[in-house]
């Protein structure tokens, strides 16, 4: 998905959730309903954080200065953070808290048709942007499903939008049957049950976004297909004996930066092996502009060996070939 794509998701996300707050906020002072209160929160911190994101968004398009000479992508990746801490901390905090207290001191749920009415309505914005995440998030998944899509995106907006819009259409669910129930059984603590439980799914939600958005944060290699395609193009350029191995850093959904080792033939001059290595970049650059900086390294197999064991690091090595150094870290 494209930065302007993927601004519109948001943008729209946002104002989907700023109408469905004021409304939620509204019914629940109204109808003393504890879990329309549990999901008054739920939309204002979904609205805060849509927030968060454009801003992040806008702060990571920043030039790369003397002090970041790599640029700001990764504060992308913080706000991203960012955005699960507090979905966490106001939102299923908010939410449990507020369920507990309304099973300690139970307060029959009053004008159900308006509960319903807001519910309805709620599922209609949230409905409307869950379509639209969902449309911006589907060409990346493959056959491996929606979770495995999740967990490879470097692009955190595409699934955090698609996951708290779905997230709210589950609490606007839990949030219906809870009130049924309090009415039609005459227990108003089932509807603080609801709030728990609408509650625990904020919780569960932030927990898989804070896991996403951290392996971005700290560095996460570069997707498969493009390191699979730098070290094909290094293989087949005249003058490469073999390429020993790369590493890649994800700096932004569309910067990545690349080191690759490559041996060359021992009779090329200085000059030839610089004429080589910048025909290298510009493949590179035509297939993958997304690679915002790329370093050649000429460098023989053992060298390179004995680097990967001095820092305990593994490089890739193309699909076919076994990684140099140790094996996959469990976040990795």
């Amino acid at each position: 998905m494209s930065r302007s794509a993927t601004s519109t998701t948001v943008w729209a996300a946002l104002i989907g959730n700023l109408l469905v707050a004021i409304t939620k906020v509204a019914a629940a002072l109204f109808c003393g309903s504890s879990a329309m209160l549990s999901e008054a929160f739920h939309s204002i911190v979904d609205t805060g954080n849509e927030a968060l994101l454009l801003y992040g968004m806008r702060r990571s398009r920043r030039r790369p200065d003397a002090e970041h000479p790599f640029g700001y992508g990764r504060e992308l990746y913080f706000w991203s953070f960012i955005v699960a801490l507090l979905l966490f901390g106001l939102g299923c905090v908010a939410s449990v808290i507020q369920g507990i207290n309304h099973i300690r001191h139970p307060r029959p749920v009053e004008h159900a048709v308006a509960i319903y009415t807001v519910l309805g309505l709620s599922l209609l914005f949230e409905g409307a942007t869950w379509l639209i995440a969902l449309r911006g998030f589907r060409p990346s998944v493959g056959v491996d499903g929606y979770l495995a899509a999740i967990t490879k995106s470097k692009d955190p907006p595409q699934f955090v939008v698609l996951i708290e819009d779905t997230a709210a259409l589950t609490g606007i669910a839990i949030a219906f049957v809870g009130t049924w129930a309090s009415i039609h059984w005459g227990e108003p603590r089932i509807d603080g049950i609801a709030s728990l439980a609408i509650g625990l799914l904020l919780g569960l939600v932030s927990v898989l976004l804070a896991r996403e958005s951290k392996g971005l944060l700290i560095g996460e290699r570069a997707d498969m297909k493009l390191q699979e395609e730098v070290f094909a193009i290094a293989r087949a350029t005249a003058g490469v004996v073999c390429p020993n191995g790369l590493a890649s850093a994800q700096l932004a959904p569309d910067q990545v930066v690349v080191a690759l080792s490559v041996q060359f033939e021992p009779h090329l001059t200085a000059p030839e092996i610089e004429q080589i290595v910048v025909e290298i970049e510009e493949k590179i650059r035509r297939t993958q502009p997304e690679v915002f900086v790329l370093y050649v390294k000429p460098q023989s197999p053992e060298a390179f060996a004995a680097t990967q064991k001095r820092i305990r690091g593994q490089a890739f090595r193309g699909s076919n070939e076994p990684a140099a150094g140790l094996p996959d870290s469990p976040g990795e």
